[in-house]
């Protein structure tokens, strides 16, 4: 099997994305009250403390910095699913009975770090392949994968507590990479997840403050095509650009925009492509 090709990616582009992610989650959080910080998500069974905490908890892997011990077997938790989960839950239960003023203290001073860690690496470094969540890949691409999570994060709260996104917010550098970091995932979720057969032509219409097209041709294997060589698509999915991240993340849709979901040509296969969007763990 041949090796995976590299993803490199501009290491200022990807900051800037990274840094206005967490100013963003910082303005939102520091006009909580402590009711609000209880307030449930949009990501089912975490509360906006505990999505707070699992930024910092990540942020902290990064660092170097081992997870606080937990008060349970956190593994056998139903919805702990594998290692990264059990991660996840430890720094959650660890900052739950804290005030949430102690939780954007922490996440303020766990971002600081980072920030000028990531400002100092060399662009070899960015450049160097090691582990990520998607598999053997850059730094770079690490980092864009930690600008789509905390975005996601982000709407999380935001939905949850009924202050989505306005439309100035979703033209900004975090959800542009973001949405480029799932279209990564497109021909895998066409072809393997959905099974688009071949000779399919899908056509993802993203419309709102960030539409953009994504096309996946189905020849042999599915793959992100620019273009479809003058034919048309045989299948179009059009949807509202924040709602298909909300599929793509198997989150519930922002009730604050537009729901509608279109197809256009084979509309089983549309359907079924929609169905099986969700590729995060």
């Amino acid at each position: 099997m041949a090796d995976r090709p590299v993803t490199l990616l501009d290491k200022s582009e990807v900051l800037t994305g990274l840094f206005t992610v967490w100013d963003d989650l910082d303005e939102l959080l520091r006009g909580l009250s402590e009711p609000d910080w209880r307030t449930p998500s949009a990501l089912a069974g975490w509360d906006v403390q505990a999505v707070v905490s699992h930024i910092i908890g990540t942020e902290s892997f990064l660092q170097g910095i081992s997870p606080p011990a937990p008060d349970v077997d956190v593994s056998a938790l139903q919805h702990v699913r594998n290692e990264i989960g059990v991660m996840n839950e430890c720094w959650v239960r660890h900052l739950s009975q804290e005030p949430g003023a102690t939780v954007l203290e922490k996440f303020r001073e766990v971002t600081s770090t980072r920030r000028k860690v990531l400002d100092n690496m060399s662009v070899d470094d960015w450049n160097a392949v090691g582990p990520t969540p998607a598999g053997p890949d850059s730094y770079g691409r690490f980092m864009r994968i930690r600008v789509f999570d905390c975005w996601m994060h982000e709407q999380d709260i935001r939905i949850g507590l009924g202050r989505p996104s306005s439309d100035e917010d979703l033209t900004g550098p975090a959800a542009q990479l973001s949405l480029a970091e799932i279209e990564t995932s497109m021909g895998f979720v066409v072809g393997k997840r959905a099974g688009a057969p071949d000779g399919s032509r899908v056509l993802f219409d993203l419309t709102g403050p960030l539409a953009r097209q994504m096309r996946v041709r189905v020849d042999g294997r599915a793959r992100l095509v620019d273009d479809f060589g003058g034919l048309d698509p045989t299948t179009t999915i059009r949807v509202d650009a924040l709602q298909f991240t909300r599929l793509a993340g198997g989150r519930p849709l922002c009730p604050q925009r537009s729901q509608d979901i279109e197809f256009d040509g084979d509309e089983e296969l549309a359907a079924r492509i929609v169905e099986q969007l969700n590729f995060v763990i």
